[in-house]
C-alpha cells in the first residue's frame, strides 16, 4: 500500500497522457486555424513587426492576382497604398495600445486595375502579451464602391443630359464661397499672399430658353428632351471643356455656368455672350430644324459680400429681367433694380393684409363739362396709405394686385366706397346727379361675378345705376372669349354707364364700337399731348384751324379758319421759331382727336379726354366737340370734400388761374 502510494509509482504515464492529449488539442486547433485561414472566403494575411508577410490564404492571393508563395516576405506597402492610412491607430495597435481598426484601402492588382477593400487589421499578442504580430482581414468591396459612385454620380448629375445637376452646383458654389485665406500669387504676378475671403471672387450666368414650352407643346416631350441634350452638349463643349467653368442643369429648361474666382463683371458678361453665340446656330433635332434663344442672367460679386443662396437667386431674377427687357440678351444684375423688384414683392405679400388693416383710400378728381363747366361726376382713384413708404399712386400697386389676384377684394371695397360717396352727393346736391367713375380691372371680370358685386354694392348704398360709370381698357374688353362682353351687357342693361378707357392704346377696332355696350369714350392721354403747346398767333395753326381741316369742329371752327387763311400765306420767315416735326405732330393729334370725336358722337357716345393742364388745352378740346375733360388744370385728385366743395360753388375753380 505504501508502494502503491509512492509518488513515482504510476505517475508518469499519467503525465505522458495528458501531454499527448494537449498536443493532439493544439494541433487540432491548429488544423482547424489552418483550414479555416486557407477556406475562407475573404482575404486574411498574417504580418510580422516590420510589415513583412509571413503568410496569405488563397483568398488574398486571388484577390489581387498573385500566388499564395510569391507573397510571402513581400512588404506590405508593396500591396497596400500608405497614403491614407491612420498612422495613429496603426501605431497605437503595434505598439500594444489598441486591439484593432478598419479602414478602407484600394490595393493593386497584378493586372494594374484597383481592387477595393475593407481592411480590418486585428493584434496578436504573444504569450506575454506582448504585441507578435498582426492579422490583416481583407474583404473585397470593390462592387459596393461601384455602386455608391453610380449612386452618388445619379445623385448629383442630371439623367436626362449628363450634365451637373443643381445639388451638384450649389456644393461647388458652397465651397467657392467659403472663407479663409490661403497663399496664392498676386494675379499681377508679385507673388505676395493675397487673403481668399477679401479678394475672391465669384461670378453666375443664369439662363433660360426662350420659347421652349411652345417647343414641347407643339412637337412633343421627346422632341423637347432631345434639344435639352444638344443644348447641353454644345453649353458642355463650348464652356466646360475650353474654360473648365461648372455647366449645370438647374432644372426644366433653366442652365447656370458657374466661374470659381472670377476676375470681375467683364469676365461674366463675356462669358454671356459666348453663351448667346454657342446656342445661336440652329438645332436638328429628329428631323426639326429649331432655332432657339436664350435670356441670361449675370451675377459676380466678391465672396465675402454675399452667400449662395443670395448669389443664384440675384441671378435669377436678372434672368427674368433680360426676358422683360425682349429676350435673347443677358442682362447684369443691379442693385438698384433688385432693390425696387424686392419692393414690389413686399408691396404685394402686403397688399391683402393691408386692405383689412384699411390702409386704402379713394380720392376723387372732378370731371367737368367742356360746354358748361360744372361738374358732371368724378372718377374714383385709390391711393394706399402704406406705413413705410406713405402714400402710394395705384401705378405702384394696382398691376401687382392684378397679378396676385388681390385686385378682386380692393376692387369690391373701392366700389362699394365709391357708391357710398356718390350716394351721399346725391343726397347733399340732389340736382346735379354727380355720378361717380369707378375703374374695372379685366380679373374682377374673369374671376368674380362682377355683375353681382355691382348690384350689391348699389343696393347696399341706394345709389341710382345711372350714377355709376365703370371703366375698363380697351384691351380688356376686346380681349379673347365673350365673358367680358357678356358682363358689360348685363350692367349696361341695369343701367349702369361703361367708358372705354385709354381708347386709342388697345385693338382699336372701330368695327366693334357701334356692337359694344359702350357710353363713353375715355381718350388716352398720349393724344393730347399736341395740345399742350399754344398754337402760334400768327401762324395760323390754331386749334380752330385744325379743327376746321379735320371736320370736327363746326361752323366756328371753319369761321376761325377762314380768318387764318391770309396769315398762312405769309412768309415763313415771319412765324414763330417752332420745330416743323413738332408742328406737324401737334396738328396731326388734334385732326386724330377731332376724327375720334366726330366717330363717337355719331354712334351716340360721349367722350373724355384726361390729363388737360392749361386754360388753352381746355379750350381747344371744347372745339373738337370734346364733352367732359378732367387734369390738374380743373382740380387734382383729392378727398369726396372736394367734390362737395365744388358743387356748392357751381363750377370749379381751375388751379392754373
Amino acid at each position: 500500500m505504501a508502494d502503491s502510494a509512492h509518488p513515482g509509482s504510476g505517475g508518469a504515464p499519467g503525465r505522458e497522457d495528458g501531454d499527448d492529449r494537449l498536443l493532439a488539442a493544439l494541433r487540432a486547433s491548429e488544423s482547424r486555424f489552418r483550414a479555416a485561414f486557407c477556406d475562407a472566403v475573404i482575404g486574411m494575411a498574417l504580418i510580422d513587426p516590420e510589415d513583412r508577410i509571413i503568410e496569405v490564404n488563397p483568398a488574398f492571393a486571388a484577390l489581387i492576382g498573385r500566388g499564395v508563395g510569391e507573397l510571402v516576405r513581400t512588404h506590405l506597402h508593396e500591396i497596400i497604398d500608405p497614403e491614407g492610412m491612420p498612422p495613429r491607430l496603426f501605431t497605437a495597435l503595434v505598439h500594444g495600445q489598441r486591439e484593432r481598426f478598419r479602414v478602407e484601402k484600394p490595393l493593386r492588382h497584378r493586372e494594374g486595375h484597383t481592387v477595393w477593400s475593407k481592411v480590418t487589421v486585428s493584434l496578436i499578442r504573444d504569450p506575454a502579451g506582448q504585441p507578435l504580430y498582426t492579422l490583416a482581414l481583407v474583404e473585397d468591396i470593390t462592387e459596393q464602391r461601384r455602386l455608391g459612385d453610380r449612386l452618388e454620380y445619379q445623385a448629383l448629375h442630371d439623367p436626362l443630359t449628363r450634365l451637373p445637376n443643381r445639388t451638384f452646383f450649389f456644393e461647388r458654389l458652397d465651397a467657392a464661397c467659403l472663407p479663409g485665406t490661403e497663399d496664392r500669387g498676386n494675379r499681377g504676378g508679385s507673388g505676395r499672399p493675397v487673403a481668399v475671403a477679401e479678394e475672391r471672387r465669384v461670378g453666375v450666368c443664369y439662363l433660360d430658353l426662350d420659347g421652349f414650352a411652345a417647343i414641347n407643346e407643339t412637337l412633343g416631350h421627346h422632341i423637347g428632351d432631345e434639344l435639352l441634350i444638344a443644348v447641353a452638349t454644345r453649353l458642355r463643349r463650348g464652356l466646360s471643356e475650353r474654360d473648365a467653368h461648372l455647366v449645370a442643369r438647374m432644372g426644366g429648361d433653366e442652365f447656370a455656368v458657374l466661374v470659381t474666382d472670377s476676375v470681375g463683371s467683364e469676365q461674366l458678361t463675356a462669358l454671356a455672350g459666348r453663351i448667346l453665340e454657342v446656342l445661336e446656330r440652329p438645332f436638328d433635332v429628329a428631323g426639326h430644324r429649331l432655332v432657339v434663344t436664350a435670356s441670361i442672367g449675370v451675377v459676380e460679386r466678391s465672396v465675402h459680400e454675399t452667400t449662395p443662396t443670395d448669389l443664384v437667386k440675384d441671378a435669377d431674377s436678372t434672368l427674368y429681367w433680360s426676358k422683360a427687357d425682349g429676350r435673347a440678351r443677358w442682362t447684369l444684375y443691379d442693385p438698384d433694380r433688385g432693390a425696387h423688384q424686392l419692393t414690389r414683392q413686399l408691396l404685394a405679400t402686403a397688399l391683402r393684409p393691408a386692405l383689412e388693416r384699411g390702409e386704402f383710400t379713394i380720392e376723387y378728381q372732378p370731371l367737368v363739362g367742356l360746354a358748361d363747366g360744372a361738374v358732371h361726376g368724378a372718377e374714383a382713384l385709390v391711393r394706399w396709405r402704406h406705413p413705410r413708404y406713405g402714400t402710394l399712386s395705384p401705378d405702384r400697386f394696382i398691376p401687382l394686385a392684378e397679378e396676385s389676384g388681390a385686385i378682386v377684394p380692393l376692387g369690391k371695397w373701392v366700389l362699394e366706397e365709391s357708391c357710398r360717396q356718390a350716394r351721399q352727393w346725391l343726397t347733399e346736391f340732389p340736382d346735379t346727379e354727380t355720378f361717380v367713375s369707378v375703374n374695372l380691372a379685366a380679373r374682377q371680370i374673369w374671376d368674380s361675378d362682377v355683375v353681382a358685386d355691382v348690384a350689391r354694392a348699389l343696393d347696399s348704398t341706394g345709389l341710382p345705376a345711372r350714377l355709376l360709370q365703370l371703366e375698363i381698357t380697351e384691351s380688356a374688353l376686346l380681349g379673347p372669349g365673350g365673358r367680358p362682353l357678356q358682363a358689360l351687357q348685363a350692367l349696361a342693361d341695369m343701367g349702369v354707364r361703361i367708358a372705354i378707357d385709354d381708347f386709342g392704346t388697345g385693338y382699336s377696332n372701330l368695327a366693334y364700337l357701334s356692337r359694344l355696350p359702350v357710353h363713353v369714350l375715355k381718350l388716352d392721354g398720349t393724344f393730347i399731348e399736341g395740345f399742350r403747346d399754344p398754337a402760334p398767333p400768327t401762324a395760323g395753326h390754331s386749334a380752330a384751324a385744325a379743327v376746321g381741316a379735320g371736320g370736327g369742329g363746326g361752323g366756328e371752327a371753319s369761321g376761325a379758319s377762314s380768318a387764318a387763311s391770309p396769315a398762312t400765306s405769309s412768309a415763313p420767315a415771319e412765324r414763330p421759331a417752332l420745330p416743323e416735326l413738332h408742328s406737324r405732330r401737334r396738328d396731326a393729334d388734334e385732326q386724330i382727336v377731332g376724327a375720334m370725336v366726330q366717330l363717337a358722337h355719331t354712334l351716340g357716345l360721349t367722350v373724355t379726354a384726361e390729363g388737360i393742364e392749361s386754360a388753352a388745352q381746355a379750350e381747344r378740346l371744347r372745339l373738337t366737340g370734346c364733352d367732359t375733360a378732367q387734369g390738374w388744370y380743373f382740380a387734382r385728385p383729392g378727398e369726396a370734400e372736394l367734390v362737395a366743395a365744388i358743387l356748392r360753388e357751381g363750377r370749379p375753380a381751375p388751379s392754373g388761374r
